[in-house]
């Protein structure tokens, strides 16, 4: 397993189950990175506590809400177009690139914070941290775990 968190989701979404169980999830209004930071967590069998989990969720609220989500926003506002116009595509993948920039930075930024928990008994962080989302998609998150465990 990758120690860093960037390095371990590159790893897990790699898995060829992975963009699709994250993508169901993240259209249920799940947090990808706090999905992906989840799974890495367990892995490091650091204690899940609600406390830990909401404030993961609050130091990832912010990022998302103000810079992740206008920049995907606008990539998918522009696909269509952009395949008739090469200088819009062109735009849209360097917005996508954009984008993984800002995922990358919220995923440092969750390992900053969580990677001195102490290592005991991991619990339930995906599903902690999927919320709603994960109990109407539990065969994603166990798509999610497989991934998470060929890493």
């Amino acid at each position: 397993m990758s120690i860093d968190l960037w390095g371990f989701a590159q790893t897990v979404y790699a898995h060829p189950a992975t963009e699709r169980a994250c993508l169901r999830l993240q259209a249920s209004g799940a947090d990808v990175c706090l999905l992906l930071t989840g799974l890495w967590l367990e892995r490091r069998q650091a204690t899940c506590t609600e406390e830990r989990c909401a404030a993961l969720q609050a130091l990832a609220r912010p990022w998302q809400h103000e810079v992740v989500k206008p920049l995907r926003q606008l990539r998918l506002n522009w696909r269509h177009a952009a395949q008739q116009d090469q200088q819009l595509a062109q735009l849209r993948e360097q917005v996508k690139s954009l984008e993984l920039q800002a995922e990358r930075s919220l995923l440092l930024q969750l390992e900053q914070f969580s990677r001195d928990w102490p290592a005991e008994e991991a619990g339930d962080w995906l599903g902690s941290l999927a919320g709603i989302a994960g109990r109407d998609n539990r065969d994603a998150l166990e798509e999610l775990r497989i991934a998470a465990s060929a890493a």
